[in-house]
């Protein structure tokens, strides 16, 4: 018998991609940003994802004024 023509199969082997240190550095510093920026600047106590208490107003509003977010 003659020997194939054909190369033999070789088998695939996935590429594991991790996600990097930095990249979860950086999720987790737009997550945190995003939260800061929600706390300081859009949350009036009136329109407050947590009901209509004003405790995080009142504890960020000399920050809000800092920072040049319009508050009243």
């Amino acid at each position: 018998m003659d020997t194939p023509s054909y190369a033999p199969r070789t088998r695939r082997i996935p590429i594991a991609l991790p996600i990097s240190s930095g990249t979860q550095w950086l999720v987790g510093t737009l997550l945190f940003s995003a939260l800061l920026y929600y706390f300081i600047g859009i949350d009036q106590g009136a329109t407050s994802i947590f009901g209509n208490d004003m405790h995080i107003h009142e504890f960020v509003h000399d920050a809000r004024h800092l920072l040049g977010f319009p508050c009243h």
